[in-house]
């Protein structure tokens, strides 16, 4: 496991770790440093998607994004794959608007990690004078663009009307995040991300942001969701509130079973590789320490963990009218539908929230129509 004091890992190898083509994890020493960056990022570049594909901007946006966020200063031999791709960024913004979001947060994380220019600047004065944010329905979509386009000195003019009322109207509700909801879960802590600048400022938030965190991320402990879990870590972070050991535990526990390959599987946990050494960039300041296999890489995850939520939702489902909100009257219920692997998790969501009998009185849906 990692030393969270340290960032390294204290476990010895892992049984069937020594493949020929798969680098543990479990074995590998975890200092923030930029040596192995040059194969990761070329990976990403030049061998998982074609540059054409709108999947490859989201990818590197991605990876570059952060890589910046956790400050990391990649050798400039690393980002000489990016060095076409960055001068051609006008040229592409002006051709493919609808993703203005993603190329000028790409312009502006690899100029944070060294990219010689300044082209994002421009290309922020671009989009303001167009008015795209004009084109978004999302405030969660709005909230990123002033976001990035505040670090070009521009604004979203009446696309900021009533803006910050609405996103907080939305954090405000802790109900909301004590259910299996992903989109909603993901939304929360982008706008953390939006509203912190990435833990660069404290962010004024409502009384329940805390609340709808901690919901968040007992759901995606329930689920052994650790890209979720991992996120909501990070925001928790940013926001200024502790981060629960349980739910460090969790993520750095399957941590252990990443496996990196030679070759390409586009359904891969590329994403989840990502937030995991986000979280540890963050807290531990030990991330993508790692040798990387050159050409296309493949992040794949050894889960062995039992799932709680799902079970706990059929149970409660077939309770019908006796159904109860109250975790001391369910609580026996609940256990005795779960394996024992499924209880050790719920006894580490419990441990990691003193009010989880809140959280578990929205999450039993016991109020009647």
């Amino acid at each position: 496991v990692i030393d969270w004091q340290t960032g390294f890992f204290r476990s010895t190898d892992r049984e069937g770790a020594n493949m020929s083509n798969v680098i543990s994890m479990a074995t590998a020493r975890r200092p923030k440093a930029e040596a192995g960056l040059a194969a990761l990022l070329a990976s990403f570049a030049q061998h998982r998607r074609a540059e054409t594909d709108p999947f490859w901007l989201k990818e590197n946006a991605e990876v570059l994004g952060i890589l910046a966020a956790i400050g990391q200063r990649p050798d400039p031999q690393a980002l000489r794959v990016y060095a076409n791709i960055y001068a051609d960024l006008p040229a592409r913004l002006s051709f493919f608007p609808q993703y203005y979001r993603m190329l000028l947060g790409l312009a502006l994380s690899l100029e944070a990690l060294g990219m010689p220019g300044n082209l994002s600047q421009s290309m922020g004065a671009w989009i303001a004078r167009e008015g795209l944010v004009a084109a978004e329905t999302s405030d969660v979509q709005r909230a990123e663009a002033r976001y990035l386009l505040q670090r070009c000195g521009q604004g979203i003019g009446a696309a900021a009307e009533g803006l910050d009322a609405r996103l907080h109207h939305f954090i405000d509700r802790p109900a909301t995040f004590a259910l299996p909801n992903q989109k909603a879960a993901y939304e929360l802590v982008h706008l953390l991300f939006y509203l912190s600048h990435y833990g660069e400022m404290r962010p004024d938030l409502p009384q329940g942001a805390e609340r709808a965190l901690r919901n968040a991320g007992t759901i995606a402990l329930l689920e052994q969701n650790s890209d979720l879990l991992a996120e909501v870590c990070i925001a928790r972070h940013y926001a200024g509130f502790a981060v629960p050991e349980p739910w460090k535990i969790m993520v750095q526990r399957q941590e252990t079973g990443l496996r990196f390959s030679a070759g390409s599987n586009l359904n891969d946990s590329y994403h989840n590789f990502l937030v995991n050494q986000w979280l540890f960039g963050t807290i531990a300041d030990a991330s993508f320490g790692h040798a990387y296999p050159t050409g296309p890489i493949r992040f794949d995850y050894d889960l062995h963990k039992a799932v709680p939520l799902r079970e706990m939702s059929h149970a409660l489902l077939a309770l019908g009218e006796a159904r109860s909100g109250e975790w001391a009257v369910m609580r026996a219920i609940c256990a005795q539908n779960l394996s024992h692997e499924a209880t050790d998790v719920l006894v580490e969501a419990e441990t990691a929230d003193p009010q989880f009998e809140d959280f578990f009185a929205d999450f039993a849906r016991a109020r009647r129509i």
